[in-house]
């Protein structure tokens, strides 16, 4: 299997997993929490037919790659993927991340800038940030992260019965839009990933990424349901646009967090649409008001 190393823990070194397919730009799809690269089953053979070069890997702790006992904050994430990127040497990509994954693709551009990336899309992303504060009364209170630990510490397997039940909107999905071999499957990639990384990614969560959005200077799609139970719509999607140059909204009417996989026509049809159109170059942007 194929490994980029970024990093060392005593004797072993911290590898990603990633799988490299297909042809032309290229589209590095990062995964949400707590599962893996898995959860673009319903992406990847659409942008593969489509005459895309599609990457995906694992986020530190998750999947395949190797579970070290730090880094699960979103300056070491955001350098684990900018190791991919050069390492692969990607050129006009599109990063697409979903949920925890949109924190990635937030920080690497904020912090590595774009030069090698053309666009960007986040799907069902913690941006831009979800903590309430006195200067961002439209977060999550804080006690919701709270019970989030606890739950993770106290029974993690019995805890991603009850996420992924909410992840997929299953009392109005199930037998629909969502099997429960799917619910299972995804249980059975989230229980096998790092008890410590699934417990310490939930604080970084808390990031305030409001400063790296308004330095995007590509293209950026949003697409996130208005019925997610797990990163409500009101506290993040929605206000995405608002922080960012050159933006896209696309609300899924009764959409759960997992939409690329309930979804996954509209969002593969959305996805599609904006790769195929034209960037023209960036102009001088005075940057939006908070």
């Amino acid at each position: 299997m194929p490994y980029i190393t970024v990093g060392k823990e005593n004797s072993g070194t911290i590898d990603l997993y990633y799988e490299d397919h297909g042809a032309g730009k290229p589209v590095v799809l990062i995964h949400g929490w707590p599962l893996s690269s898995k959860s673009w089953e319903k992406q990847v053979p659409a942008l593969l037919d489509a005459g895309y070069r599609v990457v995906a890997y694992d986020r530190r702790g998750f999947g395949n790659s190797a579970k070290p006992t730090f880094g699960y904050d979103y300056d070491t994430q955001a350098e684990d993927l900018h190791r991919v990127m050069t390492e692969l040497d990607l050129d006009n990509a599109t990063l697409v991340g979903f949920s925890m994954g949109g924190g990635e693709v937030a920080r690497y551009l904020g912090t590595y800038g774009s030069e090698r990336v053309e666009r960007a899309v986040f799907i069902s992303a913690i941006l831009p940030f979800l903590l309430k504060t006195d200067d961002n009364p439209e977060g999550v209170e804080g006690s919701v992260f709270d019970e989030f630990m606890e739950g993770v510490a106290a029974d993690r397997p019995a805890f991603l019965s009850r996420f992924l039940s909410n992840f997929y909107n299953v009392d109005v999905f199930s037998g629909n839009r969502v099997s429960d071999e799917v619910v299972r499957l995804s249980w059975n990639v989230a229980a096998a990933a790092s008890p410590i990384g699934t417990l310490d990614c939930v604080p970084a969560w808390l990031t305030d990424f409001r400063d790296d959005l308004r330095s995007i200077d590509v293209p950026v799609l949003v697409i996130h349901g208005d019925a997610d139970r797990i990163v409500p719509f009101a506290a993040s999607g929605k206000r995405i646009p608002g922080l960012v140059r050159e933006s896209r909204l696309v609300v899924i009417e009764g959409g759960p967090h997992g939409i690329t996989w309930t979804h996954a026509e509209r969002v593969n049809r959305e996805l599609l649409n904006f790769l195929g159109q034209e960037v023209l170059e960036a102009q001088p942007f005075a940057a939006n008001p908070t």
